[in-house]
């Protein structure tokens, strides 16, 4: 029998940058085809490309999941947004509701590459939570740096807390990013480009921990979710996150470690068009923050707020 090459759900995400998570609902849904052997979940290469050229020749407007490709000019009457936190499903589902004739495409890329995405014009709403140890502040070094030149606005979205998931009771007491290279202390990682990655990044140069100093630093995971589920596996001992996952999974406790700034990032040139309107209109909305505040995790004091204008 001739040998095929086969992926992991794992391997699919970073294929198609998308979360194992939507890996995992397209298998469910059975967009993508996929068998088992005993617990594991295989996709075949062959049944992977037929995917990935149905995707490229289907209509304008493709399911909520779908990830953009690499290079596409956004539309100028749609909005693709960047980014991976579950307050961007229910803002598009109130978009979708307010502009049913517009196509709104996620992307669920980490806050680098949103970034990248805009400055490219493969993107044209971002979000990011990328913290400069330089100033203590967060996103606006790190836009003036990545789209020189352009005038963007950044919105708040919310507030968070990002910090370590670990194992129901902390019993490595793992409470500081000292204690990663605690003896017998396993870490998974967020890929790099995140918001998470960046932060402990930054940390580890600002404490003089060297990463290779830290074991399970190269295991890297595409969301918060996906590093909480590795913790409650038992497949590590930390993990770094935000708190809303943490809620979401059973078995682990958090360590909040940082309140975090979490913001959209918009061209000043797109803030009079119709689909930017109803953004803006939608952040600020009752029916919004019920939503969002109801989920837990979230300070919504400044959401919908201009944080800055850059030139």
């Amino acid at each position: 029998m001739n040998e095929t090459i086969s992926y992991t759900p794992e391997e699919v995400s970073k294929l198609l940058k998308i979360s194992r998570f939507t890996v995992y609902e397209m298998i469910k849904r059975g967009d993508l085809p996929a068998y088992r052997i005993g617990r594991k979940v295989r996709v075949e290469a062959p049944d992977l490309e037929v995917y990935i050229k149905t995707s490229k020749g289907a209509s304008s407007t493709p399911p909520l999941d779908t990830a953009t490709v690499p290079g596409r000019q956004t539309a100028p009457d749609g909005l693709i947004l960047c980014g991976q936190d579950i307050i961007l499903d229910i803002l598009t589902r109130h978009l979708e509701k307010q502009l049913p004739q517009l196509s709104f495409l996620r992307n669920y890329s980490g806050s680098l590459d949103g970034l990248l995405a805009l400055y490219r014009g493969s993107a044209n709403a971002v979000t990011t939570h990328l913290w400069d140890s330089d100033s203590d502040t967060y996103n606006v070094p790190y836009v003036r740096r990545i789209l020189p030149g352009h005038r963007t606005i950044l919105i708040n979205l919310a507030y968070r807390f990002e910090g370590f998931y670990v194992a129901k009771g902390n019993p490595k007491a793992i409470n500081s990013w000292e204690d990663l290279t605690k003896k017998g202390v396993m870490f998974v990682n967020r890929e790099r480009g995140s918001g998470a990655r960046v932060l402990l990044d930054e940390k580890l140069r600002l404490f003089g921990i060297d990463h290779q100093s830290i074991v399970g630093y190269g295991h890297e995971e595409m969301s918060h979710l996906a590093v909480a589920s590795c913790v409650a596996r038992n497949e590590a001992d930390a993990g770094l996150g935000i708190e809303k996952a943490a809620l979401q999974v059973q078995e682990i406790d958090f360590v909040p470690l940082q309140k975090e700034r979490y913001d959209l990032v918009i061209r000043k040139e797109d803030v009079g068009k119709p689909q930017f309107q109803a953004l803006l209109s939608i952040l600020k909305s009752t029916s919004f923050h019920n939503e969002v505040s109801g989920m837990g995790g979230y300070d919504l004091s400044e959401t919908g707020k201009i944080i800055a204008e850059i030139y």
